[in-house]
């Protein structure tokens, strides 16, 4: 099926941040969109605005009548959705032509010059700066994020179709749909075990994506990943190098090195070494689009973040309250050493929501050493997602294993009043479930406290 012999596209999971995205890009290119989500949320109600029809019970008789038509209509769904979905089961049953989000993502790709950005963690932010990075160098770009960028306020940037930014998922295997020009790999931590089994098997997968790279195209890789490819690294020998990293009003001030030449005094306003390196690559990558180095090295200094990326919701002299979507313990260490080079001697409060409880039982001992460096944490129970429970894997389970005197589990009509009783001078939400709703509520009562 090519693009131009589909004229209705029904989204199973409409929601999603890379499921919305998809919508918005076939609502801008003339096509009607409808849809299906669990829960009304703030992407699926802007959705609405755009004209397209989004209902939220598993109901066919919901369903726009065009889009029963099976002619010119393409479905489109997220694996969050059980197979067992009877408007799922509807179309399967009569001859739909009916497609993963990753399938829809490499069909409308596949024509354009592809930059994806794969790896275990960092691929929201990579993206975003790829996208920031080229956007303001003139590039004629379309960017499916997997997170909202505060630099467009959208999870979707149309600037052209000449050259595309995707994110290379490996849940599911999805990035293997993918055939791109120039691609990335940020790390290759063990996850997503529920799918893979072991890390050997996810490690397959990505030497699997490496192959699917276009002749002549090239690889971007962490240095000390075991691939080969370009390397990027901070310190280090690699082929793409930030040295003499400086802190100035809480900005990166650095030399950024490249095989032809050094630039000095870049800045990058994200903290983190995590986030230096996103925006590492993204440069090293956008240079392949024939962008100017020097133009890039600048246009690093005004990406604003990602929402839910070391987001500062509030920033105070006497408090600072951060919001981040770690849900791994590479991600939450990553948080914890942000924390401490901006914000050194600090009280610092963590509240977690721990997302799956096959995640949470595959790194049960590393979630707990991770999490018992905050001076104080706080617990939410499992967000579940798409999984059934597993019996003795809680989050009780979880503390147990903690080695701070200072945890406690807590139930979400809480968090006000036990912030407010511990009063930290830093604040940090990190999961990647429901938590992120709270945080909204959490910042409405605190700002008036600070």
């Amino acid at each position: 099926m090519e693009i131009k012999d589909i004229h209705r596209v029904y989204f199973i999971g409409i929601g999603g941040i890379g499921m919305s995205a998809l919508a918005r890009y076939f609502r801008f290119i003339g096509k009607e969109v409808a849809g299906y989500d669990k829960t009304e949320t703030p992407l699926t109600l802007e959705l609405s605005g755009h004209d397209v029809s989004i209902h939220y019970d598993d109901n066919l008789e919901l369903v726009p009548e065009a889009f029963l038509n099976s002619k010119g209509t393409l479905i489109v769904y997220t694996p969050a959705v059980k197979t067992t979905h009877s408007e799922y089961q509807y179309f399967l049953r009569n001859g739909f032509i009916i497609k993963k989000r990753s399938e829809v993502l490499g069909l409308i790709t596949k024509d354009s010059f592809c930059f994806a950005v794969a790896g275990t963690h960092g691929k929201t932010t990579t993206s975003s700066i790829l996208a920031h990075l080229l956007k303001e160098t003139g590039t004629p770009l379309t960017a499916f994020l997997g997170g909202i960028s505060e630099d467009f306020n959208s999870n979707f940037l149309l600037e052209g179709t000449d050259y595309s930014v995707v994110e290379a998922d490996e849940f599911d295997r999805s990035f293997l749909r993918l055939s791109p020009n120039v691609a990335c790999i940020t790390s290759m931590d063990a996850d997503h075990l529920d799918i893979y089994g072991n890390a050997e098997e996810l490690k397959k997968s990505f030497l699997q994506f490496v192959d699917r790279i276009k002749p002549g195209g090239k690889l971007f890789i962490r240095k000390g990943l075991p691939l080969e490819g370009i390397t990027y690294g901070i310190d280090d020998d690699s082929d793409y190098c930030i040295r003499n990293i400086r802190v100035e009003h809480g900005a990166y001030i650095f030399d950024l090195g490249t095989p032809e030449e050094t630039y000095s005094g870049v800045k990058f306003n994200k903290p983190g070494r995590h986030n230096l390196l996103n925006g590492l690559v993204a440069f090293a990558m956008a240079i392949q689009a024939g962008s100017p180095p020097y133009r890039l090295a600048e246009a690093l200094a005004t990406f604003k973040g990602v929402q839910r990326r070391f987001s500062y919701r509030i920033k105070n002299e006497d408090f600072v309250f951060i919001d981040d979507y770690a849900h791994h313990p590479t991600e939450i260490d990553a948080v914890y050493d942000a924390i401490e080079e901006m914000h050194p001697n600090k009280r610092v409060l963590a509240i977690f929501q721990p997302h799956l409880y096959s995640r949470t039982k595959d790194f049960g001992d590393d979630f707990a050493k991770s999490l018992s460096k905050f001076n104080s944490v706080l617990l939410l129970e499992i967000y579940p997602a798409r999984e059934e429970p597993i019996p003795g894997i809680d989050t009780a389970w979880l503390m147990g294993k903690m080695t701070n005197s200072r945890k406690k589990i807590i139930q979400k009509k809480e968090l006000v009043s036990e912030i407010k009783k511990q009063n930290p001078e830093v604040l940090v939400m990190m999961g990647a479930g429901d938590i992120g709703l709270e945080i909204i509520k959490v910042k409405k009562e605190l700002e008036y406290a600070h």
